[in-house]
């Protein structure tokens, strides 16, 4: 009888013990601290991979691309399209596509290199470009563009000291754009040069390697490629994927 009340009695106590649940202390404020700190730096260093090699946001602060992009649109960039750049390098990352005439392209333009551009890549290497009455023409053939805006001819044509790369020259680029003047719509206006490009009519001109040629939807206020000349493929900062926020409720 004894042996068997022992039993019971430590079958009891073992059962006991196995349905009490353990209680943690609560966590010191420095453990909540820390818990805290690695949250936030996980989600810091997320968000700088994204922004560094993969995707970045902008907002379009000038009409050169409208009607296609509007001033305060803001444009999800894939930095990851055309290969992302090493920080504190000038190399590439591979990328998973190779830059095609058509894309919407965010750019480092020679003339201020600080400064994010976006435009439309119309010239790949070895394409031979020209302009006529506002018309392009790639390799001979005239381009159907009906994402382009531009006013009438007879509102004149534009000049600029920038455009005599065209000519051989080398003008001074910097972020200061002034110097060009409008010239009537008869054409008048070229001093009697044999070289001299305006902003409705130029070229022919042919696309180096390793280069593209930019231009903005709108022609008429556009500061691009037929200013500032071609533009190497190593300024390019990755291809535009999507508006995600436009002030035009039909885009």
């Amino acid at each position: 009888m004894t042996k068997k009340r022992n039993e019971g009695t430590v079958a009891d106590a073992t059962e006991e013990t196995g349905g009490d649940k353990r209680v943690r202390p609560p966590r010191t404020a420095a453990e909540v601290a820390v818990d805290w700190a690695k949250s936030i730096g996980a989600a810091v260093l997320l968000f700088l991979v994204l922004r560094t090699f993969l995707v970045q946001t902008f907002v379009i602060t000038s009409s050169s691309m409208e009607p296609t992009l509007l001033v305060g649109d803001f444009l999800v960039l894939s930095k990851a399209a055309y290969g992302p750049r090493i920080p504190l390098t000038d190399a590439h990352l591979p990328g998973y596509s190779d830059p095609e005439a058509g894309d919407v392209v965010v750019f480092r333009p020679p003339h201020d290199p600080d400064l994010d551009v976006v435009k439309r890549l119309v010239g790949m290497p070895g394409d031979t470009l020209e302009m006529r009455d506002k018309v392009l023409h790639i390799n001979g053939t005239r381009r159907d563009e009906p994402y382009a805006r531009y006013g009438g001819l007879e509102d004149g044509d534009m000049v600029h000291p920038w455009m005599r790369w065209q000519c051989g020259e080398s003008p001074a680029l910097g972020p200061d754009i002034s110097g060009g003047y409008r010239i009537p719509a008869d054409g008048q206006g070229s001093n009697g040069e044999e070289c001299h490009p305006t902003r409705d009519n130029w070229g022919p001109v042919v696309v180096p390697e390793g280069h593209y040629f930019m231009m903005g939807d709108n022609r008429d206020d556009s500061v691009d490629s037929r200013y500032w000349g071609f533009l190497e493929r190593d300024r390019l900062r990755g291809e535009a994927l999507m508006i995600y926020y436009s002030y035009d409720s039909q885009l």
